[in-house]
């Protein structure tokens, strides 16, 4: 399994590249954003690791370019910013996880090990259909009532969960378990981008598609 580490601490790549590696992990590793730009629009990786805080552009752009030409790898984020603001933008961006420095390598090891497996065991249908709601999974596009929507990353994710298991209902923390890979925690996260996609998908149209059960949790359905 081939890894993109992009990290310019030498000392951090040096400590995490002999850690993958001994866990039978290809590890190529970038030192600034063009380095990294060059090896993600010449070769194929499984996980992409991705500091915010690099030469040149930073991860937040990088990650943003990625997602811009439709590249998919799973793009794990670590930096030293904690603040929940600095996370959301990281998933807004574009990431699938985040991790915040300092960490130890088996939780980053776990992380990679989630990532990668959720990418490679994921079985695409061509499409999801709700009353007027469609999501296409090959063209990664969302309509409701044949105009298009504009989702993040994250809430396109959240979205195909939700409308492959119609009328199941999801809890804050399996939706961070399948589409970050951690345990919730007491964060807003779950709750900032269910709001961001209920204004996106029900905000301008009668019959609301997204309900919250309270107590219990999130479903698409239509309304009774």
């Amino acid at each position: 399994m081939k890894i993109l580490l992009v990290e310019d601490d030498p000392k951090i790549s040096a400590f995490v590249k002999l850690g993958l590696e001994e866990n039978d992990y290809t590890v190529t590793v970038a030192y600034d954003s063009a380095m990294a730009e060059k090896f993600v629009f010449s070769k194929k990786y499984d996980v992409i690791i991705l500091d915010v805080v690099i030469p040149g552009i930073t991860g937040i752009e990088l990650c943003k370019k990625i997602r811009e030409a439709d590249i998919k790898t799973p793009i794990l984020m670590f930096t030293s910013l904690d603040d929940i603001d600095d996370k959301v933008a990281g998933f807004e961006s574009g990431a699938d996880d985040y991790l915040v420095k300092p960490f130890s390598f088996k939780e980053l090891l776990v992380r990679v090990k989630a990532l990668s497996r959720r990418y490679t065991e994921t079985i695409i249908s061509p499409s999801y259909k709700l009353a007027d709601l469609e999501l296409d999974t090959i063209a990664k596009k969302v309509t409701r009532n044949d105009k298009q929507i504009k989702l993040t990353a994250k809430e396109y994710a959240i979205l195909e969960l939700l409308l492959s298991n119609k009328g199941k209902v999801f809890d804050r923390i399996e939706i961070a378990e399948k589409i970050w890979g951690f345990s919730y925690s007491g964060t807003n996260v779950i709750d900032v981008h269910m709001n961001s996609l209920r204004n996106k998908i029900d905000k301008d149209f009668p019959n609301k598609l997204i309900h919250t059960l309270v107590g219990f949790g999130y479903v698409v359905k239509e309304e009774d």
